[in-house]
């Protein structure tokens, strides 16, 4: 679109580009109408009453271009292309350290997908940006405004419909510097890339360059570094005009491009009008992309009504500011490693070359105040007078050769080869020399007299970057690294949300500077300085809530009813800045942070029986407050009783287990919700043991939790009410037909009584003399493996079992399947081995001379315990008394007895005689055992302890009843 009337400052350019058009397509055509287009676009920002000021995004050129246009302009009103509702948070810019991005988070989504959540939105800041000199010079400068026109982070999402995020990336990098702002969307001053693909890699081939970032500084940086005002404008015009009108048909994406341009004016216009502002005192800083323009609302005197703006959804969004880095910074807009630091250098030279003096926010940290003495102010040309056209110069110009600066390039030489020798390269000064070479040589082949940093770069990976990296840096990064570095930002105190202040305030008895990025060793002694349990409380607290390596603990550990007196960390609290500013969106306390996660957690639709208990483990450990432990469990018994299956048996099992021993040593009386849990789990678990047992989705293991819970908890549940006979039934009708779970289901019927030790030993060696079943005898050990969870009294079996199998297969037989034998009891039961090593190590000789005349305990022939002991062993003992009688006789002295010696032929003493001697003592058992009969008649005395049944059958019958119950 072209303006209401046209300019003849550009008339020489277009007949010039009408002649191009002519001899190169042979006649009018589409070129013509593009490059025609683009002279008018360029024509129609020109005489735009309100100055627009082309820039892109982290270029020092444009930096440099703002900072002289800023002196000499002095505008009363800078309109900044940004989200507009960051606004207030720009003054907190001179309490950090450059680089910094501005966030706008929103945890929870009203009015948008909630898969979308959480909603991040970052506009990362640099020095070397014409941005933060906009906002520098608005803040310091009386009777400045400063407005943010852009669309808002809520129109942000509103308006990517397709859950693109209006086609930044998104995609969280590997690199920590690189992660800083993780997954949030990217919005910046001036993305001015080609979008046509094949444009690209034709400026690309025909610059002789790798990347965008190279030739947009080789091209443009460059050329622009020290060109006047109108140049600047009318060539960042130019390009952002041929990015546009080459850009491919993506409509969703020129929808959103569009819709913000007409956002961006509609603001601006409903300033003028409200203020009264003379659009002559106005400076609109946006990107070249976007001063191109060619929508209706195009400028202060286009369409005031054709659009409209949409209101905000109810999402609550919340606003702060998080450390940047280049490399963040680089990855979020697809830049190239190493540009953003190489454009921070070319800043700083530029600074130094032009003598342009940068804006800075008062009391920016990291910054010294400068006594520079005060430059006069150019006036700025009158606005009625026209632009001339500095586009046909600049196009037909030759390049600018720069002169070879063998001092940067010999230092640059130097310098990295130490870095190299330093990260473990053979570096030596010949490979100096050589870089330096190769460094001339490469800009020679690509038409440059002074190397770029990129042709430097290239020379150093040649050079000295041989077959292998023997360090953790390669020369590529070393490179970026000696250019400036990935600078990594800090947010200051003063600016951080109330929760990480509060951090930072209950960690200041540990002395450390722990805002400083790296890694703080802190020591804490609870013993001796008990005001450190608060801080251990904190980093306890910060080690469930921040990512892995913030807060990592060395020495301590925190467990259910244990407190370490003694705690060693390793603290990266300024590493992870944003990550814990972004705590601090989520509450006002890293307790309220926690305890709206865990509740998150338990009531979300994925929540199982195992996590809510975990849950409850937590609200324990860190919280200590059984007010929430005990919702939380009650949330779990709802869960428990809704499950259908037993995926989680292994885990909730392991946690009850955890939990019933901590309530039972530090509580008086159990939860109300744990009793609840555990009738409610055994009424539940017996329910669903048939189905488990035939289930094929069921593993080993989750049948094995669940009889471990039914059987562990088997006494407390009867006491609280629960019925067994309902355990004997679910195993009755549980008839499995994998091996593993057969053995599983022998030795639950042990466990109940069901079956014998005898019969569960015979049915082992039925399975090794049957040739069919012996390839899968391996399974049947996995499930006697796994029944070591439920009845570990097992453990000696299944020694037996495993042994009978090596002793009694052949090698043909037994090597094949034992690699599957292992990796079954790997993979399966790799916890519960270790039970099966120390019932070996019991049964087995300790010493392998030992071994040939060991006959292991199952092949001993069993004898009855209660049969009659043989008369010799009655008197055991008596002959150590004739061989030793001075011993004897001086014992019986000390006790005063006088009886003297028994005779050889005398009967055996026994304990029958006392009985007989004081018959009260008998009664008084008698009485205490409820057995209320007399003494029988005397008879016979029979031998050993059988006189108590033959005196007092009666108690004797008790004493029978409580040792078969026991």
């Amino acid at each position: 679109m072209s303006g209401p009337r046209e300019s003849t400052s550009f008339a020489a350019l277009r007949g010039r580009l009408q002649e191009a058009a002519a001899e190169f397509a042979g006649g009018p055509d589409a070129l013509e109408g593009i490059l025609l287009g683009m002279v008018d676009d360029v024509d129609r920002a020109v005489r735009e009453p309100l100055e627009i000021f082309p820039v892109c995004h982290h270029s020092p050129a444009s930096a440099l271009a703002m900072a002289r246009r800023l002196r000499e302009k002095q505008p009363k009103v800078v309109y900044l292309e940004l989200c507009e509702d960051m606004a207030p948070l720009l003054t907190e810019l001179r309490n950090c350290r450059l680089p910094v991005a501005v966030q706008a988070f929103a945890g929870d989504v009203d009015g948008f997908p909630a898969d979308w959540a959480p909603l991040s939105v970052v506009a990362p800041v640099t020095e070397a940006s014409a941005e933060y000199q906009a906002i520098a010079y608005a803040l310091d400068t009386p009777g400045v405004e400063l407005v943010l026109v852009d669309r808002s982070s809520d129109h942000v999402f509103q308006w990517d419909r397709g859950g693109e995020q209006a086609g930044e990336g998104t995609e969280v990098p590997e690199e920590a510097e690189a992660a800083l702002h993780g997954e949030a969307v990217g919005v910046g001053i001036g993305d001015l890339r080609p979008r046509f693909t094949e444009l690209e890699e034709h400026l690309l081939r025909h610059g002789k360059v790798r990347h965008w970032s190279e030739w947009w500084h080789q091209y443009v940086e460059v050329p622009l570094g020290d060109s006047d005002h109108d140049t600047y404008r009318q060539v960042m015009f130019l390009i952002g005009s041929l990015f546009r009108r080459l850009a491919p048909g993506d409509g969703s994406r020129l929808r959103v491009d569009e819709d913000r341009e007409r956002y961006m004016w509609t603001r601006m216009r409903e300033h003028l009008a409200a203020t009264g502002t003379d659009p002559e005192d106005c400076l609109y800083v946006c990107g070249a992309f976007h001063a191109a323009s060619r929508v209706e609302e195009f400028g202060v005197r286009g369409g005031s009504d054709t659009f409209t703006i949409s209101p905000r959804t109810a999402t609550t969004w919340q606003y702060g500011l998080i450390p940047s880095s280049h490399a963040a910074i680089e990855a979020q807009f697809g830049l190239a490693a190493g540009s953003v630091s190489i454009a921070a250098t070319e800043w700083a030279k530029g600074l130094k070359r032009t003598r342009v003096k940068p804006y800075v926010l008062e009391g920016q940290a990291g910054k010294k105040k400068s006594a520079a003495k005060k430059t006069a102010v150019v006036p700025a040309p009158p606005p009625e007078t026209a632009a001339a056209d500095k586009l046909s110069g600049f196009l037909r110009r030759p390049p600018v050769l720069d002169g070879l600066d063998e001092a940067e390039l010999l230092g640059w030489s130097v310098e990295i080869v130490r870095a190299a020798r330093r990260n473990g390269y053979l570096a030596s000064t010949a490979d100096a020399i050589a870089v330096f070479e190769t460094s001339i040589l490469l800009a020679g082949m690509r038409d440059r007299a002074k190397p770029t940093p990129y042709d430097f770069q290239d020379a150093a990976v040649t050079c000295i970057e041989k077959d292998s990296v023997p360090g953790r840096r390669d020369v590529r990064r070393l490179v970026e690294i000696m250019m400036g570095g990935d600078r990594i930002g800090q947010v200051g105190y003063e600016s951080l949300p109330p929760l990480a202040r509060d951090v930072y305030d209950r960690l200041a008895p540990l002395e450390l500077k722990l805002e400083q990025r790296g890694v703080r060793r802190a020591l804490l002694d609870m013993a001796s300085r008990p005001e450190l349990r608060a801080c251990s409380d904190v980093l306890w607290m910060l080690r469930r809530l921040m990512p892995q390596g913030a807060a990592r603990p060395i020495m301590g550990e925190r467990r259910l009813g244990e407190r370490s007196i003694q705690e060693s960390w390793d603290l990266a609290l300024g590493t992870h800045q944003r990550a814990l500013i972004e705590l601090g969106y989520e509450g006002v306390s890293l307790e309220q942070v926690l305890e709206q996660r865990l509740r998150r957690d338990v009531y979300g639709p994925r929540a199982t029986t195992a996590t809510v208990l975990a849950a409850v483990e937590d609200a324990l450990l860190y919280l200590r407050g059984h007010r929430l432990a005990d919702e939380l469990g009650t949330h779990a018994l709802k869960l428990l009783g809704a499950e259908r299956s037993v995926d989680g048996a292994p885990e909730v099992l392991r946690r009850v287990r955890a939990l019933l021993a901590y309530y039972r040593t530090s509580e008086p009386v159990l939860p109300a919700w744990i009793e609840s849990f555990v009738k409610t789990g055994y009424a539940h678990y017996c329910t669903l043991l048939p189905t488990a047992f035939r289930d094929e989705d069921a593993t080993v293991g989750q049948v094995a939790a669940m009889l471990g819970f039914l059987f562990s908890m088997e006494s407390l549940a009867l006491s609280l009410g629960c019925d067994r006979n309902q355990l004997e039934l679910a195993v009755a009708q549980s008839h499995p037909d994998d091996p593993s779970k057969t053995a599983l289901l022998w030795a639950a019927q042990v466990q109940l009584g069901t079956l014998s030790r005898t019969e569960l030993r015979a049915r082992c060696d039925e399975l090794l003399d049957n040739p069919l079943v012996v390839p899968s005898y391996p399974r049947y050990l996995s499930g006697f493996v796994h029944a070591l969870e439920p009845v570990p009294g097992l453990a000696d079996v299944v020694v037996e079992a495993v042994s009978n199998a090596f002793g009694r297969l052949p090698d043909t037989v037994l090597l094949p399947w034992l690699p599957l034998l292992i990796t079954t009891l790997r993979s399966g039961a790799a916890d519960l081995a270790p039970l099966m090593v120390r019932e070996a190590g019991r049964i087995f000789p300790g010493r392998l001379a030992a071994l040939d005349a060991w006959v292991p305990p199952w092949r001993v022939p069993e004898t009855d315990p209660f049969a009659a002991a043989p008369v010799a062993d009655v008197r055991r003992g008596t002959a150590l008394l004739t061989a030793h009688p001075a011993t004897c006789d001086a014992v019986a002295e000390l006790l005063g007895c006088d009886d003297g010696w028994s005779r050889p032929d005398a009967p055996a003493p026994s304990g029958v005689g006392l009985l007989a001697a004081h018959p009260a003592t008998c009664d008084a058992v008698a009485e205490l055992l409820g057995c209320d009969g007399t003494w029988a008649a005397a008879g016979p005395s029979p031998s050993g302890g059988a006189v108590l049944t033959a005196r007092h059958p009666a108690t004797a019958e008790v004493l029978e009843s409580l040792l078969a119950g026991a």
